[in-house]
């Protein structure tokens, strides 16, 4: 037995060294530049395509192919990160930078692919490290019980050199102490004469080469290159950041050893067909990465400490910064707010119309489909515009709203309508349960734990035939009121508009209501909020619950349009982050953010596909056309339209530190700027150019204190 349990260690030593360097990449880059960094997986990914790209397709040999992607793709990678983005976000917000990483996240794994043409075709067994074709070639020591082969000894020892420099770097160079002097305050490392620009550029540049060797060292873990598998594996690595606290790399490096070996462990002494080995094994990193950071908050209660994970300090000249601009709704006169709502009603009575007259039945199932997305969309509205909470598990409730509709309706007998609102009720409990902990954690923390359930949902729960039905999609009826049958696309349109202006308004009543009221003061200054008696704990919690809720609703919808629960199509955690980074783009409190981004998600990448379809249809009707024309119109093919759409949204985000606001928001109140001058230009004209003093009425909305 004792035997046998030093044996599953030995074995799990390698798949830890693997968590270890993504987590001590992780902590490498949040140390110098402040960021946690989700993006990390994608710059991997990169480098792991350049390696592939020119070992296996362009049949270089192994050294200046590792050379090109690992040193020099990586460092450039980094370089250009820093230059054109996140030298402007190093006093941003932690939800500006998270945000920002989330943007890349989508976007830079579909450039590569559309740089490279990795789209059509599949990218098989990736090469290794070392110069073998197959990782059994080269097995050490041979004939042993435990031994290594070709893909885990350099990943081994890449992992313990980079822990033993890093950990010099920052304990005893001056250049390790520069950096993290810069990322607390790089205003006041300026002020003693430390050059910030230079000294986080390096930092980029540095754990840009660290991602690269992490992109090299783990593509060969996988049968094929997909971007996906380096993000679930780095989700994985995050226990081993969060039991280091984001700052300690030999904390961190420990901690990525302990979860490759208990998984061994798990691995060895459970049954292979054992309901708890199906349920645990793969989930063993989620599930440790959420009790890690609940039982962090745990400690801080119960020593009545701050809930201040990490050991970086508040940036002491933070207070230069410009406050947030004023909601435009705050803002602009009575009849302003009057003709916006005209001009919505207008444009959704147009809408209607067109859907009802106009679209075919394709373009109109995409804007059924993108409404009931709205729904869930509004979901974030209320839990990160309102509620201030960033939530990465909204694709989840929504599943969870979608399968308790499915189970409902298919072992009770229920009405589809009334099992929507049971299933959104239960979500809404699972919400409350998960809120308790997670509306008390910072930014960063909350991000973390919401992913970790999102994933354990997916790979533990969902599988559950009580739960997700299985592996076959559950089968969800359209709903039947009376004698109008919502099995037509324009009846069932006319069903999701009509929920979606109940529940817009019921978003709109709680931003105005006490609860947002409280909300709002807490996001402006916690202390002086706590100072006068609020609770930060109940407002979010009604923000967190009610979020959850209407994403389960959004889920029900959403599945009785597809007559489908299906997990797989609609509700995998990765389209949540692009939802979420789709809505705080558009704008977090925006209701019409939330609808207009929705439909956007599903007819922006329709009509890319037209535009890349246009030329070889012209082409094939015209087969005369010139070679040089023709060469020129050969754009890809019409699949790449929703690659090139996540391009857009993922770059769509790189705005939220400019115009936290969201977009939307930002258009609408340039918009009323210009007619509140071109009103006051016309007023002192009829008056004869009488005087120039300014009234409140006639300044620039963002110059009008509410």
């Amino acid at each position: 037995m004792v035997g046998d349990f030093f044996e599953y260690a030995l074995r799990g030593l390698p798949f830890g060294c693997v968590f270890a360097l993504l987590a001590v990449g992780l902590v490498l880059n949040y140390k110098t530049s402040g960021v946690f960094n989700l993006a990390f997986s994608a710059q991997a990914y990169v480098s792991a395509a350049v390696f592939f790209l020119t070992r296996k397709e362009w049949k270089w040999d192994l050294i200046p192919a590792a050379f090109v992607a690992i040193l020099v793709v990586g460092p450039l990678m980094g370089f250009i990160l820093d230059r054109v983005l996140y030298r402007y976000l190093r006093t941003a917000t932690p939800l500006a930078k998270l945000i920002t990483s989330l943007g890349l996240l989508i976007a830079i794994p579909e450039i590569v692919k559309l740089v490279f043409g990795f789209g059509s075709k599949p990218q098989n067994n990736p090469p290794l490290l070392w110069n073998v074709k197959r990782s059994d070639q080269f097995i050490w020591p041979a004939n042993s019980r435990f031994s290594l082969d070709a893909a885990q000894i350099p990943t081994i020892l890449a992992t313990v050199v980079i822990v033993i420099a890093m950990f010099v770097l920052f304990r005893y160079s001056a250049l390790g102490l520069r950096m993290r002097a810069v990322v607390e305050s790089p205003r006041l490392a300026e002020l003693n004469g430390v050059d910030a620009e230079r000294i986080s550029l390096a930092g980029w540049m540095l754990s840009s080469t660290i991602a690269g060797l992490c992109g090299v060292l783990i593509a060969p873990l996988f049968s094929q290159l997909v971007d996906q598998d380096f993000f679930t594996l780095l989700v994985a690595a995050l226990a081993a950041t969060v039991f280091g606290n984001l700052t300690s790399i030999p904390r961190t490096f420990v901690g990525g050893l302990l979860l490759g070996v208990t998984q061994a462990e798990l691995t060895g002494f459970l049954p292979a067909n054992s309901d708890l080995a199906t349920a645990v094994r793969p989930s063993l990193p989620f599930i440790v990465l959420l009790v890690l950071v609940i039982g962090r908050l745990v400690v801080a209660r119960v020593k009545r400490q701050d809930i201040a994970f990490t050991k970086e300090s508040t940036d002491p000249m933070a207070g230069v910064d410009p406050p947030p601009p004023v909601p435009v709704e705050v803002l602009r006169p009575p009849w302003m707010t009057t003709g916006t709502r005209v001009f919505g009603m207008a444009v959704i009575a147009i809408g209607l119309y067109l859907c009802w007259n106009v679209l075919d039945p394709q373009w109109l199932g995409f804007v059924v489909a993108g409404s009931c997305l709205g729904v869930i969309m509004l979901s974030m509205v209320m839990m990160t515009g309102v509620g201030g909470t960033v939530s990465l598990c909204q694709a989840t409730f929504a599943a969870i709203g979608a399968f308790g509709t499915a189970q409902l309706v298919n072992e009770t007998g229920m009405s589809v309508l009334l099992a929507m609102v049971i299933a959104s009720l239960g979500a809404a409990l699972v919400g409350a349960v998960l809120a308790i902990p997670v509306i008390r954690l910072p930014t960063v923390y909350a991000a973390l734990a919401t992913l970790a359930f999102a994933i354990f949902f997916e790979r533990t729960l969902r599988p559950l035939d009580w739960i997700g039905g299985g592996s076959v999609p559950m089968k969800v009826p359209r709903p039947l009121i009376g004698s109008i049958d919502f099995s037509d696309d324009r009846n069932y349109l006319l069903l999701v508009v009509v929920a979606t202006t109940i529940i817009s308004v019921g978003v709109i009543l709680v931003r105005r209501g006490t609860t947002g009221q409280y909300l709002d003061a807490l996001r402006g200054s916690p202390a002086a909020a706590a100072s006068i008696g609020i609770s930060p704990a109940r407002p979010k919690l009604v923000a967190f619950v009610v979020s959850a809720g209407i994403a389960g609703f959004g889920g029900g919808l959403m599945a009785s349009y597809y007559e489908q629960a299906n997990y797989d199509a609609n509700f995998v955690f990765i389209f949540g982050l692009v939802w979420l980074v789709m809505v705080v783009t558009a704008g977090s409190r925006s209701v019409q953010a939330a609808i207009v981004s929705g439909i956007t998600f599903f007819i922006f990448p329709k009509l890319l596909d037209l535009l890349f379809a246009w030329p070889g249809h012209y082409l094939a009707s015209n087969p005369s056309t010139s070679g040089l024309a023709r060469s020129v119109m050969e754009l890809p093919e019409p699949s790449w339209g929703q690659g090139i759409a996540f391009i857009l949204f993922g770059i769509g985000a790189f705005t939220y530190a400019k115009h936290p606001e969201g977009i939307i928001e930002f258009q609408t109140t340039a918009s009323l700027n210009r007619i509140i001058a071109r009103l006051d230009r016309r007023k002192r004209t009829a008056e004869g150019g009488a005087s120039d003093n300014s009234t409140a009425a006639s300044k620039p909305l963002t110059e009008v204190t509410p």
